[in-house]
């Protein structure tokens, strides 16, 4: 069974955090579901239109995709054992083909610490929005990821930046099915689903 959909409301905000010395840059992965990913699970002839795939990330960080009922839901690092979350929007969406990681450096160690996807959603009359989706990256050693902030991109020439500073302001100390993700100009309604699936 697919995850049960559990809508939660997110306060709308422009987050300020505070500054970080540390060396922060970008790099990007494309995500291509045909070329970059292989089938984990898939649905059976009587248990509806869904199916899970782990696709290549940055230096060996995979990306978890999972689609049903023309909604998406994505997972960045190494996920925590067991079910995860299915985080989507309530409208149908998808995902953009490519991912910005927000990568901090340390001498000679590089880590991601959030990702950057534009996704697109669905909305009334046929019109459709994209929304930049920050995430946290789960960490090998304590695989906790979620998303941390939604930037609506559709008429905000600033967005990139914006998510840009959300991440890295944000999704280092971040906790995960504590702290409420931030909205900046007011993205469609997202979802948080429970484990297992429907």
């Amino acid at each position: 069974m697919r995850p049960i959909t559990i809508v939660f409301a997110l306060a709308v905000a422009a987050w300020s955090g505070p500054a970080t010395a540390a060396e922060i840059a970008s790099a990007y992965t494309d995500l291509d579901p045909g070329r970059d990913c292989a089938t984990v699970a898939v649905a059976g002839p009587d248990d509806g239109d869904w199916q899970d795939l782990v696709c290549a990330g940055w230096r060996g960080y995979p990306v978890l995709l999972s689609t049903a009922d023309l909604r998406s839901s994505v997972f960045y690092g190494f996920p925590p054992a067991g079910d995860r979350p299915f985080e989507t929007f309530a409208a149908f969406n998808g995902v953009g083909p490519r991912i910005e990681w927000r990568i901090e450096t340390d001498g000679d160690r590089s880590t991601p610490f959030a990702t950057i996807h534009r996704w697109t959603v669905g909305g009334a009359d046929d019109q459709q929005a994209e929304v930049l989706v920050v995430a946290k990256v789960g960490q090998l050693d304590g695989r906790q990821g979620c998303v941390v902030g939604l930037v609506t991109a559709s008429g905000h020439p600033d967005a990139n930046e914006a998510a840009r500073r959300l991440a890295d302001e944000r999704a280092r100390s971040f906790a995960c099915g504590t702290d409420k993700p931030v909205e900046i100009a007011r993205p469609p309604s997202f979802n948080r689903a429970g484990t297992g699936r429907r």
